[in-house]
């Protein structure tokens, strides 16, 4: 028996418990089920030979819940893979494991994300697993940590390619003038003329073939392992493919040997060893040019600095930013970075921020304002609270979210994947078969041998496999560094099919902080006067209308005078006596209740409304005194963006708790094509529902806790920078500036990154396309050329850093606001 705790979602009361306690004690197997309502958990007991934890949680979701194991996330580092069939491999091995929720692999970051329960399966079980599948895995650390570890690494893997590549060059280039050189009336020695002495013509080859087939032995152990493993690679392409013509080289000299000197004319070595070297080539490029992918992460990973000043008992001290915890003060003078994040505490400066905002103005920062690590001080000399340090600072939470997304798959590369798991396989039986056809055709052996080795290393799977990650991985880091922080590669890529972008009024379209906009006098009152009697009364006043004015007040620098006998009416206003004069300041209502006449200001106050201001009355011993209007202005941006989208053919809605005449007076400010007004903050999420029920594709974008569900229900989620952790935990796409420009700019750049992938994917798939058939012989069957094995090593190879020069064209992205 075993026995299991799953965290189960969606309850609301213990008629919910009840129901999955019931559809979990019907299952067979199970012994005892009880759900705690409390801490929405089940507990079960369960014959495991008889039921799955899969089966139970099956069993929950018919009963309308959700039964989750508790996961742990981790990253590891996989050596040995060389293309899409090896990530394949991994990803079956892994997934077969049991605890396994969710596995995938990247091969541009030589990378595998999994999600599993630790109560079924250890690290150890994982590393296993890669390593019986014919790769190695090790766990990948903390991200700034490791990155200079990981840099070297990647620079020692480049050097070693190049050392194999020019060792393979050395003999092979010889090799190759010795095999071909006479044919084309280059001059040989006579010691090692085929005509004269076909033995030694024969033994230099094999001798010079040797050590091009001992320095890339790599390709042999890897390749053959994975065979026998039964996941080919693209090693075992290669690996076989030589190995053919390497073993009939060695066949052809012993029989040269036995007196049949007609075997010189075939020999065969030249070919094995320069499609070594041209592969190793290929690949040393495509390490190069992958290191290039990668360079946001490396950027964003070098900004934090290695040291810090703090104070410790009394006296400043460097130590290491490692060192520093929550609640040292840091002290940062002019033209240093910050080392974490935290909140002044003494001084004054401008701080730029553009590492994580991509915003270039500085900005101002005093005591009470947060800062964040990395960021650098511009002017003056500050000392702050540490209060985010290590793992939890906004850079690391950011390069945990690149990291994420980099690793993270698009449906669109799910097709790959699919192919590539059957690819090589498929290869190999078309080698074999196509060989043999040319042979029982009438052809000689050495023909099909040439047509097998042919189709082996023409259809290598590499750029198939490079083609999703690697524009994912420049997309994700372009994004970034113009702060835009796109969580997965499924949001990149739904981010360019969207229909309606959904935008929330308050702190997203606006700034969330009203104003005084306007200031209408009556009876011969001026507006300094009338706003320093309206300032004053409201000194105090924690409603956000009342703080408006006494910031409008504070602003002109206008002195307060004191108040007497104070009297909030609630849903009015407030009375109050300033000067033994009796003042009213409030709504229509409180004017109306006094019966206090607005004259000629009745009119204006309409006009005000109908701009989607807010009219606060005042009166002056029950006289009409003028009237303060108030209101949420509009963010500098938000009309420019929203006419970017509109160009974009993108459908712009809003969604506010405001009512209908403000929210139609600020989209029509603004553009908004749809405005869906006096909403609850628990009914947004059933507002963006009802435009899915429409069969569109719906953006959401918003700044508070009451978005989350919103957000969260969106096809994609927005959430806007200087909004809630809440907000930005349910978002799919994180705007680090505040800035609605930004939301065209992910569109933008969602729809640049798929069509790269597209691209990739047409040249991938047709390249081995075109290639395989012309490597079987068509074209010779048509009285054409036939393609030598050389050439189809020198294409693959080719293919490859096509597709990566491809995804390299996306660094040049300009963002909308640009």
């Amino acid at each position: 028996m075993a026995t299991k705790t799953l965290n189960i979602e969606g309850m609301t009361c213990a008629s919910c418990a009840q129901t999955v306690e019931k559809s979990t004690k019907k299952l067979q197997g199970v012994r005892s089920s009880s759900v705690n309502l409390a801490t929405e958990k089940l507990s079960i007991d369960y014959d495991e030979n008889s039921l799955s934890v899969k089966d139970i949680q099956d069993a929950v979701d018919k009963a309308g819940y959700k039964a989750m194991t508790d996961t742990e996330s981790k990253t590891f580092a996989i050596s040995g893979m060389t293309c899409a069939s090896c990530v394949q491999s991994v990803e079956k091995a892994t997934r077969k494991l049991d605890g396994v929720l969710e596995s995938n692999v990247n091969l541009a970051t030589e990378k595998m994300s999994i999600k599993y329960d630790p109560s079924v399966l250890t690290v150890s079980n994982i590393t296993e697993a890669v390593s019986h599948a014919g790769y190695q895995a090790q766990e990948d650390v903390g991200s700034a940590d490791s990155v200079d570890e990981d840099r070297a690494k990647k620079e020692r893997e480049i050097k070693k390619l190049w050392n194999r590549f020019w060792i393979s060059t050395i003999f092979a280039v010889p090799l190759l003038y010795i095999a071909m050189g006479h044919l084309l009336g280059a001059p040989l020695p006579g010691f090692i003329n085929p005509e004269m002495n076909p033995e030694a013509f024969a033994m230099i080859q094999l001798i010079l073939t040797i050590p091009v087939v001992f320095v890339n032995k790599n390709i042999y152990i890897v390749g053959f392992k994975t065979l026998f493993a039964k996941h080919p690679n693209m090693d075992s392409l290669i690996a076989l493919g030589t190995s053919a013509a390497v073993l009939y080289g060695v066949f052809a000299t012993i029989m040269i040997y036995a007196g049949e000197v007609s075997f010189a004319n075939d020999l065969y070595f030249e070919t094995a060893a320069i499609i070594l070297a041209l592969i190793t080539l290929g690949k040393y490029l495509e390490t190069l040019t992958k290191g290039k992918t990668s360079e946001a992460i490396k950027k964003l990973m070098g900004l934090a600095p290695k040291t810090a000043t703090v104070i410790r008992n009394g006296k400043e001290a460097e130590i290491s930013i490692d060192e520093v915890v929550v609640g040292d003060i840091v002290i940062v003078k002019p033209g240093e970075k910050l080392p974490v994040d935290g909140m002044v505490v003494e001084g004054m400066t401008a701080i730029d921020e553009s590492m994580l905002t991509g915003e270039s103005i500085p900005v101002e920062k005093s005591v009470g304002d947060k800062v964040i690590g990395a960021s650098i001080n511009k002017n003056g000399t500050i000392q702050y609270e540490a209060t985010k340090v290590g793992k939890d600072t906004a850079l690391s939470q950011i390069i945990k979210l690149v990291e994420d997304a980099q690793g993270s798959k698009a449906p669109i590369a799910k097709m790959a994947d699919v192919i590539s798991g059957y690819f090589v396989p498929i290869v190999i039986g078309l080698s074999i078969l196509s060989g043999l056809a040319w042979y029982f055709g009438g052809q000689t052996g050495i023909f099909a041998l040439t047509i097998f080795i042919s189709v082996l290393v023409i259809a290598c799977p590499c750029a198939l496999g490079l083609a999703t990650p690697t524009a994912i991985m420049i997309g994700t880091g372009k994004g970034a560094e113009n702060g835009v922080l796109i969580k997965s590669g499924v949001a990149l890529e739904s981010t360019h099919k969207l229909q309606t972008i959904v935008f929330d009024k308050t702190g997203t379209i606006t700034e969330g902080k009203p104003k005084v906009t306007d200031i209408v006098t009556a009876n011969g009152i001026s507006e300094e006067e009338l706003l320093i009697l309206a300032a004053s009364a409201e000194k105090g006043s924690e409603h956000p209308l009342g703080e408006a004015i006494v910031r409008g007040a504070e602003e002109k620098g206008l002195s307060f005078q004191n108040t007497n006998a104070f009297n909030a009416i609630p849903g009015h206003g407030i009375e109050v006596e300033i000067d033994e004069k009796r003042l009213l300041l409030g709504n229509k209502k409180l004017m109306d209740d006094r019966n206090i006449s607005l004259g000629s200001l009745a009119k204006t106050s309409d006009d005000l409304a109908n701009e989607g201001k807010t009219p606060m009355y005042i009166a002056i011993d029950d006289k009409i005194a003028g009237i303060i209007a108030v209101a949420d202005t509009v963010k500098e941006n938000s009309k420019k963006a929203i006419e970017k989208l509109h160009e974009m053919g993108i459908e712009v809605a809003m969604i506010t708790g405001d009512n209908k005449r403000t929210a139609e007076a600020i989209a029509k400010q603004v553009g908004i094509d749809r405005v869906l007004s006096e909403v609850l903050p628990e009914d947004k999420a059933s507002e963006v529902k009802k435009l899915q029920d429409e069969g569109k594709k719906v953006g959401m974008v918003g700044d508070g806790i009451n978005d989350a569900p919103a957000l969260a229900q969106a096809d994609v989620g927005i959430a806007i920078g200087s909004g809630t952790d809440v907000a930005m935990e349910s978002a799919d796409i994180v705007l680090m500036r505040s800035d609605l420009m930004d939301v065209p700019t992910a569109v933008q750049l969602s729809k640049s990154t798929i069509r790269n992938i597209k691209q990739n994917l047409f040249w991938a798939f047709g390249y081995n396309t075109a290639g395989i058939p012309v490597a079987m012989g068509i074209l010779f069957l048509f009285g054409g050329p036939l393609l030598s094995p050389i050439f189809a090593a020198a294409a693959m190879s080719f293919s490859s850093v096509s597709v990566l020069l491809n995804a390299l064209r996306l660094k040049r992205f300009k963002p909308a606001s640009s």
